[in-house]
């Protein structure tokens, strides 16, 4: 979750269309980009982070290119409809189509596309690896 935000609670919004930004690889070699959209939460997140991390050991450098900033409100459970908004239970970062997540530096092909498979199993959407464009 951020630091600190302007407003407590938020709209739902839309995850149509394609992502505004992050939709080529920048930083490292290869990448992870979403196919279909979706609310990424802070726990899948760090558990990408945790999987590819484990299978990259000391080899290459991951960058994570989406951050959870936006939070989902909810009411308890067995309460009447009124009285307000729910308070923020968790955090979400939206994915929106074409958006590249995760990237990986100082790796080869192999080692890449063997650690991305083990984090698309981790997420809950369908995923494509891609290459930095020369």
């Amino acid at each position: 979750m951020p630091k600190k935000v302007k407003f407590r609670k938020s709209q739902r919004g839309r995850m149509t269309g394609l992502s505004k930004g992050a939709r080529t690889v920048d930083f490292g070699t290869f990448g992870l980009q979403a196919v279909e959209p979706v609310w990424l939460t802070a726990q899948q997140i760090e558990a990408v982070r945790i999987a590819i991390s484990r299978k990259i050991k000391k080899g290459g450098r991951l960058y994570l290119r989406v951050f959870p900033d936006k939070p989902v409100s909810k009411k308890p459970l067995e309460t009447r409809m009124g009285k307000g908004k729910g308070n923020p239970e968790f955090w979400v970062a939206v994915v929106k189509r074409g958006r590249v997540m995760f990237e990986l530096g100082d790796v080869d092909e192999a080692t890449a596309k063997d650690i991305f498979k083990a984090a698309a199993y981790k997420l809950p959407i369908k995923t494509k690896i891609v290459r930095k464009e020369a």
